[in-house]
């Protein structure tokens, strides 16, 4: 799934609905964060690097990293769940593998396994420069459940 996920985007209609999802999370706009690639199964998203964002050290904060990192996941598993559901995180867990300092983050979640409840994403989080150098800052795995819409959603 992962080699032919790459290659392509996704439905304008995924798109959209992917697109409308985000913009209704209140943290992502805190963050300023936003979607870069949304493809069958993957979700790129870049939060730009700003002091609000960031920890004592000037390094991007590990809530902030995580973050990103769980909503990219959720919506690359969304990107294959059917209209009139949604997604919601069950658990994740992420290491953080090397302090995050960059103009820019950029989280990665790929869907590893999609099942009719539960999906299984892959999750990395990558400090990147303009130059477009990037080094791996964190990863991890997420767990996602698929509920139907209700009539007040």
């Amino acid at each position: 799934m992962e080699g032919h996920a790459q290659q392509e985007q996704a439905s304008t209609e995924v798109q959209e609905r992917i697109r409308a999802s985000f913009a209704q999370q209140g943290l992502m706009t805190h963050l300023g964060a936003r979607l870069t690639r949304i493809a069958p199964g993957v979700v790129h998203i870049a939060l730009p690097a700003r002091p609000e964002v960031t920890q004592q050290h000037g390094y991007f904060h590990a809530g902030a990293t995580s973050s990103i990192a769980d909503s990219a996941g959720g919506y690359a598993a969304f990107t294959l769940f059917p209209e009139n559901t949604e997604v919601l995180t069950v658990e994740y867990k992420i290491n953080l593998l090397a302090p995050a300092l960059g103009d820019h983050l950029e989280a990665v979640g790929t869907v590893l396994k999609a099942g009719r409840t539960l999906t299984v994403c892959r999750l990395e989080v990558f400090a990147a420069q303009d130059d477009g150098t990037r080094k791996l800052v964190a990863n991890g795995q997420q767990t996602l459940i698929r509920v139907n819409r209700t009539a007040e959603q």
